[in-house]
Parts: C-alpha cells; structure tokens; sequence
C-alpha cells in the first residue's frame, strides 16, 4: 500500500482510518513561542488539554488528524510527535506557507521555495527528521496575490517532485480556489492532488461543482459555529448534502479547521471548547446525524472521512 508521512514515521494509507483533514493542534506565528512564550500562558497545560483533546478524540474514533498549520503559524513538529505518542492519534504534519508570507520569500524564485519544502518532505523538518506529509498553501479575500502565486507555483513544483498532496486555504465567498486551480493548471499539476479548503464557506452550488469537475477535492472543513465567514451550520450541512446528492460525495471531505488554542486571540487552551464544546468530534456528534436527516445514506457520511482521504493520500 501507498503510504504518509506521519509524525511519527511512514503511515500506510490503509491505516489512516477515520481522518479529519483540515486542523490545528494550535496557531500561532513564527517564531513567537520562542520570543514571546507568555503568550501560550502556561505551555504544560496547553499540552495536558491537547493530549486530553485528541484523546476524547481517539475514544470518538478519530484515528488520524492531518495538521495544516505551517511556518508563519507556528509549526511545532516535536510538540505533534509528542502528542500523537501520548494519544495514538496519527499527526501528519505540513510544509508549505500560510497566509503570512516571510519577507524573505517575497522575491525569491519558485524553484528555490520548491527545494524547501521538498527537504522538508524527504529529509525532515528543523533538523529532526519529522518529515511533511502535506503541502499546505492560502489565499484570501485578497485573492492570490504576486507574492502568494510564487508560493502556489512552488507548491505545485514540491508536489509534482515528491507526490506529495496540497492542501489549501481559500475564500470561497470569492471564488478564490477558481485562482488557485489555475495557478497549479498552468505548472501541470494533476488536479487529483489538489484539496480545495474551506470550500463550505460558499452555497454557490456551481462554483463548488465547477472545481469538482476540474479534478480537484472538495475540503467541506469549517462546521461548526459560529464560523469565521460565510453560512451557519445547517447551512453548511445542507450544502454538503446538495453536493452528495449531485453525485460528488467520493470528491468531498469534512474537517473543521479548529484549534485548541488560536494564540491571536487568548492564552486559554479552555476557550476554544466555549463556543465548541464537542471539539474534534463535531462533525460525528452535530453534522452527520444531520445529514442522514437530510437523505444522506450512512455508506456516503462513512466515505468522507475514511474512503476518501485513504484515495486522496494514497492516490
């Protein structure tokens, strides 16, 4: 079998199990634990809540979670390594830049920005052999701007290199992904290893299609409310159900793009549970038995989180 670079080493894709594929153990900024570490507050009860989280998780019957979060969001590779032993909950890591594009890559050519996050797949991150497992890219309201298409091509340059998939974050209320997905037609990239993120923020039936159809995956990651942007939860979940309903269903994953601590906003690891008590297990508690309401059968709710990322990932 194919297999993922995990955490904790080479992953066979038929292990993943029931994956969420968008989410963060925590966000924060480059270099920010280091500097200004009062900001994360007390970093031993920030990792007692984290391996809490994913444990309630695991016993929910998460198996794997893929961890986006990148560079300029304060990746912490050991810290996952550390956790996913604790838990047994499978950590895939990231490559790849965020929204915060360092200064120093402005300028840079994409091939040069390729060769990083390549060494980060076949070599490791940081110096310690934690190897990426996700290309992850984003885009907002802005659109893709000159200095977010280098990152794109560098992307899509790493991807086709190593086999590696990209994940990304886009604006959806503006058709951002359209963008994105011709950026990486332009480089060749096969769409098959492109996950269009928090594609859920839109209702518009034909943009979501219309990116289907060009190949690529749908990351139907933001569920739970309030939602930063765009429809509430049954909003979302309707839209979900349309989409499985078109025929779709096996080009569709969900997530939830949460958190146990967002440092831009508290040093609370408990804050996060206010507004979303069930956590990681939001979508099997809150949006599935919705969706079997809405006609959705269990066999289509079970692809989308097992099915589907084991083709995604394992191609």
């Amino acid at each position: 079998m194919p297999t993922v670079s995990s955490v904790l080493g080479p992953l066979d894709v038929a292990d993943l199990g029931f994956t969420l594929t968008h989410e963060h153990v925590y966000t924060a900024s480059a270099g920010i634990l280091h500097t200004y570490p009062e900001l994360f507050g007390d970093f031993e009860d920030l990792r007692s809540q984290v391996v809490s989280t994913l444990t309630e998780a695991r016993n929910g019957g998460v198996q794997t979670l893929i961890e986006v979060s990148t560079l300029d969001l304060g990746r912490d590779v050991r810290f996952f390594a550390d956790v996913s032993r604790r838990t047994g909950v499978n950590i895939i890591a990231a490559t790849g830049i965020w929204r915060d594009i360092p200064r120093a890559l402005w300028n840079r050519d994409p091939d040069q920005i390729a060769d990083l996050f390549v060494r980060e797949i076949q070599v490791g991150v940081e110096g310690t052999g934690i190897k990426a497992g996700i290309i992850k890219v984003a885009n907002d309201r802005e659109g893709v701007t000159r200095e977010a298409e280098i990152i794109l091509r560098a992307a899509a340059r790493a991807a086709m290199r190593t086999g590696v998939r990209i994940s990304t974050h886009t604006y959806a209320p503006g058709r951002v992904g359209d963008q994105q997905v011709a950026i990486f037609e332009s480089e060749g990239l096969d769409l098959n290893r492109v996950y269009i993120g928090h594609s859920n923020d839109s209702t518009e039936l034909d943009y979501l299609l219309g990116l289907v159809k060009k190949g690529a995956w749908l990351g139907m990651d933001r569920h739970q409310s309030p939602a930063p942007i765009g429809p509430d939860a049954e909003g979302r979940a309707q839209t979900l159900a349309a989409l499985i309903k078109e025929g779709v269903g096996d080009r569709v994953m969900v997530s939830h793009d949460w958190s146990v601590l967002g440092v831009s906003r508290t040093s609370d690891p408990r804050a996060s549970r206010v507004s979303n008590p069930d956590g990681w297990l939001f979508a099997k508690r809150k949006l599935f038995p919705r969706l079997l309401e809405l006609g959705v059968t269990q066999a289509q709710v079970d692809a989308l989180n097992v099915d589907n990322p084991r083709r995604f990932l394992g191609g």
